[in-house]
């Protein structure tokens, strides 16, 4: 099994493209397309909820109610060094 990663831009057509190298030409194929839409980095907002994010509740509320060991600390912050 070979995987390909590609990036496209899908028109209003709807149709995608896929050019596979010449050395599997003359070949049955079995073909799994996966998809996931480009999330650009300057639409991203801090505001987002985890589901906007691509999160499922549970998951983000297993993750965060996850820790069993000793509470965490935050130690003393040491004085600000000027060179």
């Amino acid at each position: 099994m070979e995987s390909i990663k590609i990036r496209t831009y899908i028109g209003d057509d709807g149709i995608l493209q896929i050019q596979l190298p010449p050395e599997i030409t003359n070949q049955e194929l079995d073909v799994v397309i996966i998809f996931q839409a480009v999330i650009q980095k300057s639409t991203q907002s801090p505001n987002k909820t985890p589901e906007e994010l691509g999160y499922s509740r549970k998951f983000v509320e297993e993750v965060t109610s996850s820790w069993e060991g000793d509470p965490f600390k935050r130690p003393e912050q040491l004085p600000f060094e000027e060179h």
